[in-house]
């Protein structure tokens, strides 16, 4: 089926699912009667597309196209995925489903965003009630990536493998709920500490930045990466999960919650928990707080990437993914040897910006260090290639800043052999924006012999391939500044 998704309800989480399908190369259909909806979901979009490119190290696809519609009929015309964000109203929901299902494909997966209402509710009188299904997602949707999937009982088996490879392409990770339960799984945990706050703040315990304190400072960090039980695991030691329950479930009996209570919601309680709120974090507009939010996210979900951890785990699989296919994913014998190749495609994250808002220093190198690694992946130098025993290591790196690069910005590198022979690679890297050039960075190489530590000639696939790209560029010019601080070799 086409790369088009209906989105019905374009609040913030309608807006978030079109965000996250739009900057995944999907069409994107919108239906809402809010004559400011697209305002809202451009607002959104402003937000998405400053943060979420930036998680991964290979460009994403190129945006789809976001159209907005009259009526559910129309915008669910040829959709492949039907996205329900309306209010949470039984009725209503009822009712745009009967509207959904009367003109959409009947192969096409149509999921609810409902945190409340359980799929067997949601497929009543449905026309195919197994094409219904939850999936709900998390705030900001164009970021988090988990997503409760619950079909229900009735749940057409394969359009839940089709739902669940769809969310996989867009970097996230259905939750496969084979039982349904009222308010799901994530929500369930949420209610718990929520009542908890309640009592703390109710009884003048904690104030509501105390309590958040303790969660972002504390156990939240934790919750990031392993998760509950995981994270219990590591608190038993050497002795594990048995002696982390054997040591702390005695306190389960132990009468410290509320959790079978909650606090009447009197307008004192009210008072005092806006008030708290609004001291601290009344002087930031709800824009600024999600920029603060998306930038967090971001910085910690790139570092998780970089251990191939928890959220991080999911866009390494993503990146992977996006370069198959592609010039990211290209080796040597697939690579045209009479242009320079291209060596990274990818946007500038918010983490690889200064004070100045450019580009911080450091992060040139980086690019650069990652296109020559690259290109020695391309050549065959790889991971497997280099625990043989072999690789390059960089003798000399000469970086020239040319114009200013900002978050966001679309950049691609290529790279042009100067020299290929032997034990030496010498690469000229010139950075771009589309036409504009932005800087350039010439590093010279020498293969070396892991055993020894001494320079040595490389393998002969990998010097086939070095040698054959090489002598396509001989032809090329020399580029402008290339070897004005790297000196030639004798």
């Amino acid at each position: 089926m086409s790369k088009t998704a209906a989105i019905i309800g374009g609040g913030v989480i309608g807006g978030g699912w079109a965000a996250r399908f739009l900057l995944n190369g999907w069409d994107v259909r919108v239906y809402d009667p809010d004559p400011e909806a697209e305002r809202k979901i451009g607002e959104v979009l402003g937000n998405a597309r400053r943060s979420l490119p930036g998680l991964t190290d290979v460009a994403l696809p190129g945006e789809g196209a976001l159209s907005f519609h009259g009526s559910i009929a129309e915008a669910v015309q040829g959709a492949a995925w039907i996205q329900e964000s309306v209010p949470e109203r039984l009725e209503i929901k009822h009712a745009t489903f009967a509207e959904v299902q009367a003109a959409c494909a009947p192969d096409a997966v149509i999921g609810s965003s409902t945190s409340g209402f359980k799929p067997s509710e949601l497929q009543q009188g449905a026309a195919r009630p197994g094409q219904i299904m939850v999936a709900h997602p998390f705030n900001p949707v164009y970021l988090l990536p988990l997503i409760e999937l619950v079909p229900g009982d009735v749940g057409d088996a394969a359009l839940i493998e089709r739902a669940k490879a769809t969310l996989a392409s867009l970097g996230m990770h259905a939750l496969h709920l084979k039982k349904e339960i009222d308010a799901h799984v994530a929500d369930r945990f949420l209610e718990a500490v929520w009542r908890e706050a309640l009592w703390l703040v109710k009884d003048g315990i904690a104030t509501t930045e105390e309590i958040d304190d303790a969660i972002r400072y504390g156990f939240g960090i934790r919750w990031a990466q392993m998760g509950l039980f995981e994270t219990y695991r590591v608190a038993g030691g050497e002795a594990g999960m048995k002696h982390f329950m054997a040591q702390f479930g005695p306190a389960l009996k132990w009468p410290w919650t509320k959790l079978m209570d909650v606090p009447e919601f009197t307008d004192e309680l009210v008072d005092l928990i806006a008030g708290q709120s609004d001291a601290q974090s009344g002087h930031h507009s709800i824009r600024e707080l999600e920029r603060i939010r998306d930038n967090n996210l971001v910085a910690m979900m790139r570092s998780l990437k970089a251990q191939n951890w928890g959220a991080g785990a999911l866009i390494a699989a993503q990146e992977a993914a996006l370069k198959q296919g592609g010039p990211m994913g290209a080796v040597a014998a697939d690579v045209p040897a009479d242009r320079p190749v291209v060596t990274a495609q990818r946007v500038v994250p918010l983490d690889w910006t200064d004070y100045n808002g450019h580009m911080t220093e450091s992060r040139y190198l980086h690019a650069f260090a990652d296109a020559t690694d690259r290109f020695m992946e391309m050549i065959g130098c790889d991971a497997e290639y280099i625990s043989s025993g072999g690789s390059y290591f960089t003798a000399e790196t000469h970086i020239r800043h040319l114009d200013e690069v900002h978050a966001g910005a679309q950049i691609e590198i290529t790279t042009q052999v100067i020299l290929g022979a032997g034990k030496k690679m010498h690469l000229w890297h010139e950075m771009r924006e589309g036409d504009r050039l932005l800087a350039t960075g010439e590093h010279f190489l020498l293969h070396v012999s892991l055993e020894t530590r001494k320079p040595s000639v490389p393998g002969p696939a990998v010097e086939a391939a070095l040698v054959r790209i090489a002598e396509g560029h001989a032809a090329l010019p020399k580029p402008e500044g290339a070897g004005a601080a790297i000196r030639q070799p004798g």
